[in-house]
């Protein structure tokens, strides 16, 4: 016998989890306990929305689902934004609540409310633990949140059910077996459609992140000359600065003035993995279904795109069942790589652009970047070259603000051999400040370069090019440097290029945090993505 939160943390601990994020109440003490003792060290952060955040960072460094901890009601209330963000950006989170027992709540009502039906919505499943009921529950939920799309799974743990005598079944964790494209009619149509191409194209998303496809993405293309395109989430599949990849598409107005016509001229467009979620509207229809190859890693619902033969599984093998059929190469897509080379190169003025391709040429190798949302994502997105995937995080289907630093935080924390910049504008930065703090407790060494305008410059944009009037989108100017050694950081001001190397050489060094204050001019992101 052991107890419900003794089992539940067994259980997270045996699929690799050794972090979680939040913050506790009464009602979890005895799951923050057990966590303690299986193995999984618990970090205190200052809002539960950013705790999520931290625990998508965990994923990212280490493939183990992301753990958040939050007490009843409001606790679990902050955390709704991440949630919803783990939801759309396919990323396994497990969610811990905490709750009052089923009969105490008839007649108790402080700080109770459903928390099931909050959730409901953004989870793929949501469980409340009775007694004896824990193992069941908690390998239903990693299974789930595990399985594609990947996503977060919410438990609540009642504080009398926490500490309940429950009796183990001993059974591993498996994970399925990966599923492979079956010969038949749809593999032969697809290999025939391809083996015919005079203008293939290669479109990889985040299912091609999740199953690992870039070695077979990169060998079907080469045998080829397949120029292949990503989406953001899929940004380093295969090097970016190989010769057939042409980067990471989809929300920039001026990359698509390349891209799609070169889907639409396209004889056959492989999907390897995409999903449409991270694109703008410019993308619905942006091939002809006809010529269209659609391998998913899940059957998700959209009306974006058709495709003439379509395989739900292993986005890996299915590429790799193609590889037979890669035809004559046809030189790919040089001018296109030219084109977008030129179209986002950085001028010889300080400014965002400036700032990206200082940051980029003074990191280390394997380093990881994140990135908010705002103007500078897009811009960055368009220039910043991924050698691997998943080295540089970004909310790329849910958008929302607030996400660089605590990803860039728990990525750190959870990969403590990896350099980790965070790229957010001032915005974004003071969304999340009181993180800081977090980041001081922990000695985390991530540089956070700040893209200071003063301005919500995407939305400026938009009004701009709507011929709106300037509202809602200028704010005061924070003293970003005092405000980052207050919380005992390093600091700078950067106002020119020679500035920012001299402080990207001193951050790189020291053996905590640093906050570059890079001081730029909202009208350099007008027309640059």
């Amino acid at each position: 016998m052991t107890s419900a939160a003794r089992i539940i943390a067994a259980k997270l601990h045996e699929a690799g989890c050794r972090h979680a994020y939040g913050m506790p109440g009464g009602e979890v003490l005895t799951v923050l306990q057990a966590l303690d003792e299986v193995g999984i060290t618990f970090t205190l952060c200052k809002h539960e929305n950013n705790a999520g955040y931290l625990a998508e960072g965990s994923y990212h460094a280490t493939g183990a689902p992301g753990i958040l901890l939050t007490t009843i009601g409001p606790g679990l209330a902050n955390a709704v934004n991440s949630v919803a963000n783990a939801f759309q950006e396919q990323v396994p989170l497990i969610v811990l609540s905490g709750c009052i027992g089923r009969a105490e709540a008839e007649s108790f009502t402080h700080q109770v409310i459903d928390q099931s039906a909050l959730l409901a919505p953004i989870t793929k499943a949501t469980f409340r633990v009775a007694k004896g009921s824990a193992q069941q529950v908690i390998e239903k939920a990693l299974r789930i949140a595990r399985a594609d799309p990947p996503g977060p799974v919410h438990i609540d743990v009642p504080h009398d059910v926490a500490g309940t005598g429950v009796a183990v079944i001993e059974r591993p964790l498996l994970p399925p077996e990966p599923a492979a494209w079956p010969e038949g009619e749809s593999l032969q149509t697809a290999r025939a459609m391809l083996a015919k191409a005079k203008k293939p194209v290669i479109l990889a998303g985040l299912g091609a992140v999740h199953h690992h496809a870039g070695d077979a993405i990169l060998a079907l293309a080469e045998a080829g000359e397949i120029p292949v395109i990503t989406t953001y989430k899929a940004k380093g599949i295969i090097d970016e600065t190989h010769p057939l990849c042409l980067g990471g598409h989809g929300l920039s107005p001026r990359s698509d003035t390349v891209v799609l016509p070169l889907l639409r001229g396209s004889d056959c467009v492989l999907l390897a993995g995409y999903d449409p979620i991270e694109m703008r509207n410019g993308w619905i229809e942006p091939w002809d279904a006809a010529n269209a190859i659609d391998i998913t890693h899940a059957d998700i619902p959209h009306g974006m795109h058709g495709a003439a033969v379509r395989f739900v599984g292993d986005v890996a093998l299915g590429v790799a069942a193609l590889q037979g059929a890669a035809p004559v190469p046809g030189g790919g897509a040089p001018d296109a790589r030219a084109e977008l080379a030129t179209m986002f190169a950085p001028p010889a003025k300080w400014g965002p652009h400036q700032v990206f391709d200082t940051v980029q040429n003074a990191m280390p190798d394997h380093a990881v970047a994140t990135a908010d949302s705002g103007a500078h994502r897009i811009l960055l997105s368009q220039m910043w070259r991924c050698k691997a995937p998943q080295t540089l995080l970004q909310s790329t289907c849910f958008c929302t603000m607030g996400v660089a630093l605590p990803l860039a935080m728990g990525h750190a924390h959870a990969a403590p051999d990896k350099t980790v910049v965070a790229f957010v504008g001032d915005a974004g930065f003071e969304m999340v400040i009181g993180e800081l703090a977090t980041m001081r407790d922990l000695g985390l060494r991530v540089v956070v370069v700040v893209l200071v305008d003063a301005t919500l410059s995407l939305i400026d944009l938009k009004q701009s090019r709507s011929n709106l009037p300037q509202l809602a989108v200028n704010f005061g100017k924070t003293d970003i440097v005092a405000v980052a050694k207050a919380y005992c950081g390093d600091s700078y001001e950067v106002n020119d290029n020679e500035q920012l190397i001299n402080a990207l050489n001193r951050a790189f060094c020291s053996d905590r945090f640093s906050v570059l204050a890079c001081r730029i001019d909202k009208s350099d992101y007008a027309g640059a993505f």
